[in-house]
């Protein structure tokens, strides 16, 4: 059986610009994607802090170094600059695998520079 488990997000990630008339998608930081593992052209989840609006799209680059995360197209109707955003692909895993599968989840200050790297969520305490 296959599961659909998150591969890795981009947590509190600052949206740069909102391009309504720019080709759809969402501009990330190419150094961020890799840094992330996610591919040009994936289908990615966003979730905006600010304002509580959940998309689908699809991730392009933007230039290295940038820092830019540009939310554009229609998209562009349901994330601002300075809102916050966390940016999440998922991946089918083999229920075999899910024992030591490991997500990678990159925090994000408010410039989109990484404050940290892990694998695993602090469990929630009460």
């Amino acid at each position: 059986m296959q599961l659909t488990l998150l591969k890795t997000k981009l947590h509190r990630a600052c949206v740069t610009h909102s391009e309504l008339e720019y080709e759809g998608s969402c501009a990330i930081d190419s150094d961020l994607l890799k840094v992330a593992g996610i591919h040009e052209y994936e289908q990615i989840q966003i979730y905006n802090v600010t304002n509580g609006e959940r998309f689908t799209t699809y991730a392009i680059k933007a230039e290295a170094g940038s820092r830019i995360v540009s939310v554009n197209g229609a998209a562009a109707h349901k994330a601002a600059p300075s809102d916050r955003i966390i940016i999440c692909a998922y991946a089918n895993i083999d229920e075999i695998e899910v024992a030591t599968y490991k997500p990678t989840l990159v925090y994000l200050d408010e410039k989109n520079v990484i404050t940290q790297t892990r694998h695993s969520i602090p469990v929630q305490a009460a």
